[in-house]
């Protein structure tokens, strides 16, 4: 069942999967991104798919930002490709889909909600986010990029 929110600006935040213009976020994140630049569309639809995914949609139906948290639903959660389009920035768009996700029903109970940031620590503070606790004890492997 599809969870949604409003914002004082009239802007909805809403996990409603028919809605989100996914032509649009790839553009985002493929062309406009740091992290994923030239992500393939089938790679970024398959990421789209396993994640749950929100966006923050203007009073006009159009699509102003989005947000994917890569989780279990149950005890994790990773909040990535979080991205307000340029037109739609300073509306707050960012902060009210940072809320919506701490709120939204299927990310309460986590005993961890991860997510990394080049140049955003201050919004995510806002939100309980502090450095890494334990950073010794991760490990990872790291791809060449897109295959």
């Amino acid at each position: 069942m599809p969870h949604e929110t409003r914002t004082p600006d009239g802007f909805v935040v809403s996990d409603e999967a028919a809605r989100f213009d996914r032509d649009v976020a790839h553009g985002w994140i493929a062309r406009e991104s740091y992290w994923a630049p030239g992500i393939p569309r089938p790679l970024f639809d398959k990421a789209l798919d396993h994640s749950l995914v929100v966006g923050a949609y203007a009073p006009d139906g159009a699509m102003g930002g989005m947000a994917r948290v890569v989780t279990d639903r149950a005890t994790f959660g990773w909040i990535c490709d979080v991205f307000v389009g340029e037109a739609y920035r300073g509306k707050s768009l960012g902060k009210a889909m940072i809320a919506y996700l701490r709120d939204h029903p299927d990310m309460q109970g986590f005993r961890r909600l991860h997510l990394a940031t080049r140049d955003a620590h201050g919004l995510y503070a806002q939100y309980g986010f502090v450095p890494l606790t334990g950073p010794d004890r991760w490990m990872e492997i790291r791809g060449n990029g897109y295959l």
